[in-house]
Order: structure tokens, then sequence, then C-alpha cells
């Protein structure tokens, strides 16, 4: 819990200046920058926090609405045009000791005017300044009256965000490439998108989009389709037979190599390359599958291998070189690497499968396969799977999905999905269950396996398993499964496929390199020490600190995706990537690995956080989201159908589920 001098957090007045017994604020806003300098203070969308009494929140104030109105405002409407223009000069004449009482009757006014504004931004700026005013009106007068003059002890920091764009976790700026569409400029859209996410076609098919969790329509009605926006802007570019704009800056000196050809891998080249660094990937795949586990990971009903391959090709256009059938610690050494390029990139991916735990699933039976992702990538490749007719997939995630569906598609007559909660804790995303079961899959909730069974040859007959009740939630928050007594049963079936997670292969990273691996099985990088209150450092939710620089213990080597988060999403791998690319070009200028202020501030957001689902989202009408055209029917998962299945928005539909958005910009402001 952090104790504050002032706060206005949230509509919750907190007020320690008369000194006494301090109350305390529970918002999870740091009380250091950057593990060195101090918090004093912070202003932005819903209020102003004080950790420092010495905070002269009238300059701070007048540099926050100055940075709006000239940095961020818009100018498409006139309340936010005009309306901040008149807060930002009533600020600075009171500042500069040239002001009058009536200028804060102005301000107080014009604030409650710049509710009608076309978007979020102004009337959300105004609030932390609205805030200034009725509770810090002494301070103000005391300029007015030409007794206090500005001390300048204080730096500001700002930051432009939203909803969407936090909870993203390769932060694009979503209003932006939104409000693109609805104005038809499609490509202008797709610049925005690959300002952050050089995968466009894939992130617009196969992103769990969390940033619709933190879309403000859905306070309102239902979430923008974000993700299928995005898949329009870049399915605009291919359709017209568009070459996409980007050119790399002058090339230079210094080289990097990169570990994988994944999502992280791609990603990191790709910014290194624009910033003008040759770099070369090193992939153990073979040719034609770059993209790594979205190549072998990803069902092509999903992502169609041709987008896969122009985004790859558009990559490698940029200057960068993918060394494919290289396996790095048999090929060629990561201490070779070390030597032969000035940094380092980790990014192999997680294609290792973790093993059930199950009596017999060691013994070498026939129809039990190692894993989901290798069956996965032995169909995609077009290989022998050693699937028979009657397969069991065990897992609830993504993986275990895609293996059911694609089961079917491989000749399976019965694909049966083996969990052991229920659908709803099921991790797998909703619609990729839903398409399982329209397809035709059989689904066993509520089920643990405890043995495989054969017969006298060996070969699976069927899996033993036992029910599960769901008793009290776990640190997951889902309730934890716990077996029936008694209930035990037998799945009939001649293929068993575990798809309950998989791990980074790190094995060719040398034990004596003096790099640092978790228990697990990611590699440990260092990181800016973001502590709370009660000095415990901030963390993400999968548990991992904030503010990781990607830089591990040895000098010039550096990890991220899988290897370095645990095995998560496309977006997680590129977000994380793209960092790590910014990182790395400064080390390889100035000799150090750290954080930008304006990445620091960034991760600050994400913990705060910038979305309030409680918040009640005023709006004239509502409009139903727009859905994209799907293939239905179970001769969709027909024997080798991997035609795409979800087809996207028309223009038409694009524009329109664009118009939905409230564009809900933000601004933030730090004191330092």
């Amino acid at each position: 819990m952090a104790q504050v001098v002032f706060s206005s957090w949230g509509r919750d007045i907190i007020d320690n200046r008369a000194g006494g017994e301090a109350k305390e604020a529970s918002f999870r806003l740091p009380t250091t920058f950057d593990g060195e300098r101090s918090m004093a203070a912070f202003m932005g969308w819903d209020g102003i926090i004080l950790y420092s009494k010495d905070v002269d929140v009238p300059v701070m104030a007048a540099e926050y609405m100055k940075r709006v109105q000239t940095q961020y405002v818009c100018g498409k409407c006139t309340p936010g045009k005009k309306g901040t223009r008149v807060l930002m000069d009533a600020l600075a004449r009171i500042v500069s000791g040239e002001g009058k009482e009536a200028d804060l009757a102005t301000i107080e006014d014009v604030a409650e005017l710049l509710k009608n504004c076309k978007c979020t931004l102004c009337p959300s700026s105004s609030v932390p300044v609205r805030d200034a005013v009725q509770h810090f009106r002494a301070d103000f007068l005391a300029y007015i009256a030409g007794n206090r003059q500005p001390s300048g002890a204080f730096r500001f920091i700002d930051k432009y965000t939203a909803p969407c764009q936090d909870k993203c976790p390769a932060h694009i700026d979503i209003p932006a490439y939104i409000e693109a569409i609805k104005e038809y400029r499609f490509e202008e859209s797709l610049a925005v998108v690959r300002d952050n996410m050089p995968l466009p076609s894939v992130c617009g098919r196969v992103c769990p989009h969390p940033c619709e969790t933190a879309c403000r329509r859905k306070n309102v009605d239902e979430p923008i389709s974000i993700m299928v926006l995005k898949r329009s802007a870049s399915d605009y570019e291919w359709q017209h037979e568009h070459h996409p704009p980007m050119q790399p800056k002058p090339r230079k000196s210094k080289t990097v190599a990169v570990v994988g050809a994944g999502p992280a891998g791609v990603a990191a080249a790709y910014y290194l390359a624009l910033e003008g660094y040759p770099v070369t990937i090193y992939e153990a795949l073979p040719e034609g599958y770059g993209g790594g586990m979205i190549a072998v990971g990803i069902p092509p009903y999903r992502q169609p291998r041709h987008l896969l391959q122009r985004d790859i090709d558009i990559v490698a256009s940029m200057g960068v070189e993918i060394i494919y059938n290289t396996r790095v610690g048999k090929d060629i050494s990561l201490p070779e690497l070390k030597q032969k390029y000035d940094a380092v990139f980790l990014a192999p991916g997680a294609h290792r499968s973790k093993p059930m735990g199950v009596e017999g699933e060691d013994k070498g039976y026939k129809g039990f396969l190692k894993g989901g992702i290798d069956f996965l990538r032995e169909a995609y490749m077009g290989r022998p799977t050693g699937m028979g007719k009657k397969v069991c997939v065990v897992g609830g995630g993504n993986t275990a999905i895609d293996c059911v569906r694609v089961a079917l598609r491989e000749g399976a007559d019965e694909s049966t999905l083996l969990y052991r909660r229920s659908r709803k804790e099921m991790p797998a995303d909703v619609w990729e269950v839903d398409g399982a079961d329209e397809e035709g899959v059989k689904f066993e909730f509520q089920v643990l396996p405890t043995r495989i069974i054969v017969d006298a040859n060996d070969q699976i007959t069927g899996v033993e398993s036992v029910r599960m009740a769901l008793g009290e939630p776990d640190a997951s928050g889902r309730r934890r499964p716990e077996p029936i007594p008694g209930s035990e049963f037998v799945v009939e079936c001649d293929t068993v496929i575990p798809a309950i997670g998989q791990d980074a292969d790190l094995s060719f990273i040398p034990a004596d390199l003096g790099i640092d691996i978790t228990k697990w099985n990611t590699v440990v990088t260092k990181y800016v020490p973001l502590k709370d209150a009660a000095g415990k450092d901030l963390k993400d939710g999968m548990g991992n600190p904030l503010a990781r620089t990607l830089i591990t213990d040895l000098d010039g080597v550096f990890a991220g995706g899988d290897a370095e988060i645990g095995p998560l999403t496309v977006v997680a791998c590129v977000g994380n990537a793209h960092r790590a690319a910014k990182v790395i070009g400064r080390w390889l200028e100035e000799g150090k690995a750290y954080l930008a202020e304006d990445e620091l501030i960034e991760d600050i957001l994400t913990y705060l956080p910038v979305y309030d689902k409680n918040e009640q989202v005023p709006w004239l009408d509502s409009a139903a989201r727009e859905h994209q055209g799907e293939v239905h029917g179970k001769e969709r998962a027909s024997y080798k159908n991997y035609q795409e299945v979800e087809l996207g928005f028309t223009n038409s539909q694009a524009v329109r589920e664009a118009q939905r958005c409230l564009r809900c910009y933000r601004v933030a402001m730090i004191a330092l």
C-alpha cells in the first residue's frame, strides 16, 4: 500500500497534507521511476497523485496542459482545439504572475465544456487540471498575488497512451490505425501498425487481442473488433498489390545475430534492420518455414501460409538474412556467434513439449505421440504424424485445440479433447473452442488421464481417466480440480497427443557461458528494480519483473520471446523483441543496455493501469459490433482442407466498425 501526500485518483480524495495519521491509497504506482529517482508526482486522466509535498502543483498543471495542447491535441473539433488553448494560456498567465482570480473560474468552466469534444483526450486531460484548481487553490492564488515564483526543482516526463494501446503487449497505437480506417486510409493505418508490429497479417488473424479486454467501448455495448481491423489494413495492401514503403537507414558496421526466426526473432531483426544494422537469423527449420512457431504451430486455416511468407519476405527485404537448416548448438555454437557478431539475440521459441506425468507415457507405446507441438509441426510439413483414426488430445490451451481440429483434417474419424477443468476454465480462446465444437470435436471436461492402456502388441487402445470435481480457486484464479474417488473410466482411442504446454530448448547455451536459466527454463535478464511502497518488485501478469532490459549476464547477449518470458503469444513476443531491438541498438552505440524514459513510463502505466472496467462511459447510442465472414459447417474440417475459416471484413464493414471507436487517448505526466 502506497502512502501519499495527496491524491484525487479515481475520484477518491486522499489528503495527508495536514499531517497526523496518514490515509493510505491502494492504486498501483511505484515510488521510484527507475529504481533510483523518486517519483514525486503523477498527473493524468483520472486525477493527481503526490508523493512529495514539495511539488509545485500549479507549475505541473501548466506544463501538463502545455504538452497536451501543443503535442497531442488533434485539432479536429473546436472544443478540444480552442478549449485546451484557453486552459494552457490561463495556466501560463497564472504561473508567470500575470493571472487573475477570474482565470480559475475560466479553467473550471472550460473543463466542463470539454466534455463535448470529438474524443476523450481533451476531456480526460482536463480532469487533473480541474482537480489542481479545486484542491490547491491557495497555491494558485499565491501566484496570482505575486507571492510565489516557479522553482524549477522537478523534471516532467509525459506519455501518450490509450486503454487498448496500454493493454497491447506491442503497444500499437490502436486508436490511430482505427481512425485511419474510419477515413478509408488503409495504407496509413498499416503504417501505424508496422511501427510496433512487423507481422500484421499474422496478428490480424491469430492474436488473442488482449487490447479488446481494455476497450472502453465494451463499457457501452461491445468492444471494437481491434484485431480484425488490423487484418483489414494488412489485407488491403496485398489485395491491391501495393509495395510496402519502409526503407532502412544507411547500413552500419556493427552486426547482430538472432537465434530463431519465430515472431520474436523476426521482429527484433526487422527493427534493427530499419536502423541500418546488418542482421543474420539462424533458423533450425528448413527454408519456407520462416516464422518459426507461427509456421509450424499455427494451422493454415487460421494463418494462411502465403500471407505469413509475405510478412517474412518483407522483413528479409529490409536487409535481414535468414540462414535456414542451421541449429545453433549443433551446426554453429553460441560462443562462435558471440565471437563473430557484435550482439546476439536469443529467441529460439518454445518447441519442446512438456510431459503429462501419466503412467505409460514413457514406454514407447504405438500411438503415443511426443507432443502437440510436434504433431502440428509434422502435419504442416507434410510428414507422417503417426496418428490413427481415434485421437485423444490432452490439454486445454490453444495448442490442444489446434491439435483436435488438425486431427480431423488429417483423417481422424474421432477427435476428442480431455481437459481436467470445465469449459469455462479453459485457457484456450473461446472462439477457437467454439470452432472445434462446430467442426465435430468431442469434449470430455473435468477428466484427468491417469494411465495409458495398450494391447498385447503395445498398441494404444484407450486412456484410463478419472472424473474431477472443481474445488477452491488456485493461484491462477481458476478452481482447483480434485479427483472423485471411484469415478475411473476408459476413453477408447488409438492415439494420444499430450498438449499441456511447451518449453524452450535452451540446451544450446553452454553451462559455463555465464547465462543463467530459471527453474521455469527461461533465460534470466536484467531489470530495473521498480518497487512499491512495501519495497516489493513490481511484476507483470506472468510474474516477471517489469522494466526488463532483456540483456543477460553475458555482455552483448540478449534474450526475448518465449525463451525470456515463457511460452506466450505472438504479440507478446513481438512487443518483447521490439524493446530488445531498441536496447540492443543503445548497447551497440553507447556500450550500455538500458531502458529509455519513454519505456519506463510505459511499464509504469501498464501497472497502474489505464483501463477502468467500472467507468461509466457515456454514449448517445449503441452500435452493434461487426462480425467477419466465416466458413461454417463440419465440411470445413474435411480431409486436408486447410482453407482459411475466418474471412475478415469487407472494406465497408471495416469502416463501420472503425466508426464505433471512442478514440480514448490519455496523457500521463510524471514529476521527478
